[in-house]
C-alpha cells in the first residue's frame, strides 16, 4: 500500500474514530509531531515512517517541477515543498 493510501485510509479511519481524530491532531503539539504522527498510524495497522512522509512531499514536488516545460531552468520556481502532515491535519481538521 502506498502512503498516500494509508494516509487515506487514516483519514477514513478518524472519521468514524473521535478518540484516534484527537491523538492524531494533538500530534500538532508535539517536540516531534511527525514521529508521533507515524507512531500512531503503524499502532493502527498502517506502518509509515518520518521519511515515508517526507518523500512523499518531495516526490510530488519534483513531479510538478518535471511537468512544466520539460523541468530544469524553464520551470516555476515553487516557494515550498508538498507537506504531506500539514495537508492530512488540514483535511483532519475539517471532519
Amino acid at each position: 500500500m502506498m502512503i498516500t493510501d494509508k494516509l487515506d485510509k487514516l483519514l477514513d479511519m478518524a472519521k468514524e474514530n473521535p478518540k484516534l481524530k484527537e491523538a492524531l491532531l494533538r500530534t500538532r503539539e508535539s517536540d516531534n509531531p511527525i514521529a508521533d504522527f507515524c507512531k500512531i498510524a503503524t499502532d493502527k495497522g498502517l506502518p509509515m515512517t518520518v521519511m515515508d512522509i517526507v518523500n512523499q512531499g518531495e516526490e510530488f514536488y519534483a513531479e510538478i517541477k518535471r511537468s512544466t516545460n520539460g523541468g530544469g531552468e524553464n520551470s516555476p520556481d515553487l516557494d515550498y515543498q508538498n507537506d504531506e502532515y500539514s495537508i492530512f491535519m488540514m483535511r483532519l481538521q475539517d471532519l
